[in-house]
């Protein structure tokens, strides 16, 4: 793919943090995503690309845009395979929380593990411990390799885990062991690639999500030269069909980086709509409104922050009817 699609991706994130920013901390997280959702999908119309939902807002039936199987872009070459979230962390966003993210990640067709959407068991850790994590080893014994591996005590690491009833018996582990823990209520795509970004102060990555965002965070994790492990958790019979659906043929298998994302001509592109570890939040001013992105290409392994300042009026289509504060009508005299 060509590098000059690095900067159409940033418009659709930019797009999607835009137009659902505007409901940062008003307690509804279904406009803040749909208001994300439709300025996503109506800046990728104008993208140069034949592009193919593999990841996306849901299936066919339960989403009403970006939907897997969803053609995105103009129809042109390349013909690509799409992974997106037009707002990770919908709860961050109608709470006023940080770390929400608006995201999409662009490889080859067929480069994209197509993860069905439920849960899957993860563990992911940045470059300098690539090569010392493995699912299958205890909480303990992943501490102790990557601590090894960054020349720290454990006491010195910190762990970022979901804040879940499930996550429990890990966290427990982690305290004893002696490590830092950092919980999270949303967002573990965002916690993901914060293990590979140095200013973060976040080393590993522990815990249950959404498979989905797993291989979203996948994306970013081999650019950046991180690694993740994960593991599919079919809750029950139609969760093992719908794996199998998608082409994967052992449910339990351990997935490694190169399961989730294959190859390494893939872009990945996020823009902060809540001020977070690595992006800072839209800021609205009146006629305008800043903007934080990260957009990385594979083939390169080029990383840029990208601020930009938009005259809203001109751009219509970054913020949507739905996310303008749903005024109430004035009473004429």
């Amino acid at each position: 793919m060509e590098r000059e699609l690095s900067l159409e991706f940033v418009r659709v994130t930019e797009a999607a943090a835009l137009a659902s920013g505007r409901l940062m901390g008003r307690g509804d997280k279904e406009a803040a995503d749909q208001a994300a959702v439709d300025a996503m999908r109506s800046v990728f119309d104008t993208v140069h690309i034949n592009g193919t939902v593999v990841i996306g807002e849901g299936e066919m039936d339960e989403a009403p845009m970006l939907y897997i199987g969803e053609q995105v872009g103009n129809g042109s070459d390349p013909s690509v395979d799409v992974a997106v979230d037009p707002l990770e962390g919908t709860n961050l966003v109608a709470k006023g929380l940080p770390n929400a993210l608006a995201v999409v990640a662009i490889a080859l067709r067929g480069c994209f593990l197509h993860a069905p959407d439920i849960y899957m068991d993860k563990i992911a850790v940045g470059p300098r411990a690539r090569g010392c994590i493995d699912l299958d080893a205890t909480v303990t014994e992943n501490l102790k390799a990557v601590a090894l591996a960054l020349k720290r005590d454990v006491q010195d690491l910190t762990a970022i885990i979901l804040d879940r009833p499930r996550h429990q018996k890990i966290i427990d582990e982690t305290r004893r062991a002696g490590a830092r823990v950092k919980l999270i209520s949303d967002g573990d795509v965002s916690a993901a690639i914060a293990t590979s970004i140095d200013n973060t102060g976040v080393d590993i990555l522990l815990g249950i999500g959404g498979a989905p965002e797993g291989v979203i965070a996948a994306a970013a994790l081999k650019i950046l030269g991180g690694e993740m492990q994960g593991r599919l958790i079919p809750e029950d019979d139609e969760d093992l069909g719908r794996i199998q659906n998608m082409g994967l043929k052992e449910a339990d298998k351990l997935l490694v980086l190169d399961d989730l994302v294959k190859g390494d001509d893939i872009f990945f592109a996020a823009t902060g709509i809540t001020d977070g570890d690595m992006l800072s939040g839209v800021r609205y001013r009146g006629e305008t409104a800043e903007t934080h992105s990260l957009v990385m290409r594979g083939i390169t392994g080029t990383i840029r922050n990208i601020y930009a300042t938009h005259t809203l009026e001109r751009k219509p289509r970054f913020v949507s009817e739905s996310a303008n504060c749903r005024q109430e009508p004035r009473i004429k005299d």
